[in-house]
């Protein structure tokens, strides 16, 4: 494996949390084993440390190779550091979990009262989405009952503008009906909305940004614009996201690290040269807080801006500089803190793709530097580990794979890094001097429909179908053929070291 994968603490808690949070917790939440089998799984890598601590306190140690004692002096912290995970896990798995008390027969439920906390999204029919904290329950015979919980809530069309005029932070009662989805969590369809108290200040002057850029963005290639600046998907076309989709690139338009590192290059090239290294660092981590604020609580984008402010503190000294360590301090934090957003599919795709960057791509990169253009592998490298890495999850969730979207990526991913960098200068002369917005509106349309194009071509190749655990069995398999080939390599390269 590249050296920035090897295991640390960190990454052996983050595998902790992971492995209790996703399949430890659902196991006893089913029944399927129950709180006394979950205890003792739970002591099982105590037990393994209890016999590692006897080991390396033994009298002949001094006997063996100094690597293989350095390996054994660490591996007691490593789990340590994984059993120090699997509560944590736990306790986020029971937060996730934790359901609505409506104090009513849920039939009874005829209205809910509450505050939005995000800003409401068109779906099919025209109509809203958007989550609510309730405060109070309204049932039949106007008996109401106060609580506390997340409810999905689906507003009818009529109502949609509206809802996106108020904005996240306002408080509203709608009366409907309350239904479970297929996920057995519960949704609320809404037939009517009144408005009863307006979002606090700073709101709703986050809300009115949002409302003015968008209709800045009037254009044809605007909805992507602002899919790709503000994660507002309201008005992108329908058709580009099916072709990114069956491009395997719908990725490219969710704000994840990618177009989060597109803002912090631009910070960085714009303030390292005038305040060095930390202060540029910090004033970067305030932009991007800000950043964060405006497009709101997206689970991709949120770890991305968790990697980067853990990064500032690298920078400034108190972590190592290391990526795969930063993400799994990210992973910890975000799940601890959201408990509900681990179990979104933006949220374990995002972090699969990233760790299969740093620990497939690298080690792919290494296997065949040298064969190809630096550029072109580094690429390529990383949308095949992301792939690789994500394959068994897409095949379980959508049945299909699209392998095209590795090529593809290669061309779409700078294409779309320029779109995003002319759409913010075409904002910036919008506003300074708006008469000269129109002489970079027509190469941001032609490079619109270039990518239109490019994804057009790469969705007319069909996708691989397969059942989920073959998927997930061949993509480990690769994985162990990989991290093998990166393992002699590593062996060869050590042998040669001494004679360089």
């Amino acid at each position: 494996m590249a050296a920035n994968a090897r295991i640390n603490p960190v990454v052996s808690a983050a595998c902790g949390m992971a492995v209790a949070y996703y399949c430890l917790f659902p196991l006893y939440r089913s029944e399927i084993i129950t709180i006394n089998a979950l205890l003792a799984l739970l002591f099982i890598p105590v037990a393994v440390l209890c016999f590692f601590r006897v080991l390396v306190s033994w009298p002949l140690m001094g006997d063996i190779k100094p690597r293989t004692v350095r390996v054994l002096r660490l591996t007691p912290v490593i789990l340590t550091a994984f059993t120090a995970g699997l509560p944590l896990g736990i306790g986020a798995g029971v937060q996730s979990a934790q359901k609505i008390n409506f104090g009513i027969p849920e039939e009874n439920v005829r209205g809910i009262s509450g505050v939005l906390l995000d800003d409401p999204r068109l779906v099919s029919g025209g109509r809203a989405m958007a989550a609510l904290s309730i405060r109070m329950i309204t049932g039949t015979g106007m008996v109401r009952v106060g609580t506390r919980g997340e409810l999905t809530v689906f507003f009818p069309e009529e109502s949609a503008e509206r809802l996106r005029e108020f904005g996240r932070g306002t408080e509203v009662f709608a009366e409907g009906t309350l239904r479970t989805g297929n996920d057995g969590a519960y949704l609320f369809a809404a037939e009517s909305l009144h408005i009863t108290k307006q979002a606090p200040p700073f709101e709703h002057f986050r809300t009115g940004l949002r409302l003015g850029l968008t209709r800045r963005f009037t254009s044809s290639w605007g909805g992507l614009a602002l899919a790709l600046l503000l994660g507002i998907r309201d008005n992108l076309d329908a058709g580009i996201a099916a072709r990114y989709r069956d491009a395997g690139c719908s990725h490219i338009l969710a704000l994840s690290g990618m177009h989060l590192a597109v803002l912090v290059a631009l910070i960085s090239f714009l303030l390292r040269r005038i305040l060095g290294l930390r202060l540029s660092a910090i004033c970067g981590a305030v932009l991007i807080l800000a950043y964060c604020y405006i497009v709101g609580p997206l689970p991709s984008l949120n770890r991305a801006a968790l990697m980067y402010l853990v990064g500032v503190f690298a920078v400034l000294g108190m972590f190592k500089r290391e990526a795969l360590s930063l993400l799994c301090i990210a992973f910890l934090i975000q799940l601890v803190i959201t408990p509900k957003a681990g179990l979104s599919l933006s949220f374990i795709l995002s972090y699969l793709a990233l760790a299969g960057i740093l620990i497939i791509g690298e080690s792919l990169n290494s296997i065949f530097k040298g064969k190809a253009p630096a550029v072109l592998l580094l690429s390529l490298s990383a949308s095949l580990g992301a792939f690789i890495a994500t394959a068994g999850v897409t095949a379980w969730v959508f049945g299909i794979l699209r392998p095209v979207g590795i090529l593809a990526s290669l061309i779409l991913t700078p294409l779309t890094t320029v779109f995003m960098i002319g759409s913010m200068v075409w904002l910036v002369i919008n506003l300074a001097l708006p008469v000269l917005s129109p002489l970079l509106s027509y190469p941001l349309l032609l490079l619109y429909r270039l990518m239109d194009k490019t994804a057009f071509f790469a969705a007319l190749t069909p996708g691989v179908k397969g059942q989920p655990w073959l998927i997930i069995s061949l993509s480990l398999l690769s994985m162990a053929v990989i991290f093998w080939f990166e393992y002699r390599r590593r062996l060869a390269a050590n042998r040669l070291d001494p004679f360089a």
